[in-house]
């Protein structure tokens, strides 16, 4: 999977991902109306505009972009309507030709780590069946439990030919809390760093592991040092945007070829048409305005990588 997420991004010339991370507040007014009208103001109800709404940003960026990373979480405050809103939206993209990243970040042990493996990448046996459950292309794992919550997951990645990308500095202000500690004279984040190149090394696809890590734009020092810890690991690359990061701040998470990096923005582009900047696309443009978002946001990063 990981060659063909580098065969789309050499092909849209955008290394990006968008977050479909769907909120009430984001939703315009008019998909609301209509989702209640038919199903009430229920759970059913608002997995109904959740679902429409996606459809709607994703016929129109499609074509523009490699991949896209829907955050679970966003969907299971909904219950199981939002689960089912969750699975409707993987499979759309997956028709249209996208990788999807499920923002799951789990991390367990033993035998519930292998769970929420097979049930995200792999297939569970029923009886003399097998079935996938959500089934994503990559997803987001956290590793602080060690080994026991990432084998089990990289086991089901080599089965299903699937990726992973490893929390290793993230973008939330707080992550230097126990992230930046120093162990052995280094921060804990580089420590995780190599330990995402071991696991990797023996994962690879044509260029780059099916391993991958999650370093936030928010702190491009510590991407520098991290690209060449990890050198065949592809780097997600959250906090573009709305947390602050810019194109700018992205130079060293790639590699010297325009390469091993793909940075998402969520709400900078599923909301674009709440921002002063798309403002003029209204409520009922709002998927116009996240596709001239994408337009800006490819523009920001190859003019940072050319300089």
């Amino acid at each position: 999977m990981i060659n063909k997420l580098v065969e789309k991004i050499k092909k849209t010339n955008a290394p990006i991902v968008v977050g479909l991370d769907p909120m009430m507040k984001f939703i315009p007014e008019h998909i609301k109306t209509k989702a209640f009208a038919e199903f009430g103001e229920t759970l059913e109800g608002a997995a109904e505009a959740i679902w429409q709404y996606n459809k709607g940003l994703v016929d129109a960026i499609y074509d523009l972009i490699p991949a896209v990373k829907p955050q679970i979480a966003m969907y299971e405050q909904f219950g199981i309507p939002g689960l089912v809103a969750f699975k409707k939206t993987v499979d759309y993209c997956k028709s249209k030709g996208l990788v999807v990243i499920g923002d799951v970040k789990r991390g367990d042990i033993g035998s519930t780590s292998e769970a929420y493996a097979v049930g995200h990448l792999g297939k569970v046996q029923v009886g003399s069946n097998s079935f996938y459950g959500f089934d994503e292309d990559f997803v987001t794992i956290n590793p602080y439990m060690g080994a026991d919550s990432v084998l089990p997951f990289v086991k089901v990645c080599k089965e299903e030919k699937k990726g992973l990308f490893i929390l290793v500095k993230t973008s939330n202000p707080s992550s230097g809390d126990f992230q930046d500690r120093l162990i052995d004279g280094k921060p804990l984040y580089e420590h995780v760093g190599e330990k995402v190149a071991e696991w990797g090394a023996d994962h690879m696809g044509d260029s780059y592991s099916y391993i991958g890590a999650v370093v936030g734009a928010t702190y491009p020092e510590q991407g520098k040092i991290l690209r060449k810890v990890m050198p065949k690991s592809f780097i997600l690359v959250p906090g573009y945007g709305a947390q602050g990061g810019k194109g700018a701040d992205l130079v060293h998470f790639f590699d010297e070829d325009g390469l091993g990096a793909i940075v998402n923005s969520s709400r900078g582009i599923i909301a674009a048409y709440q921002q002063e900047k798309y403002a003029s696309y209204g409520d009922t443009g709002y998927a116009d305005a996240a596709r001239a978002a994408v337009l800006d946001m490819r523009e920001d990063i190859a003019g940072a990588l050319c300089k």
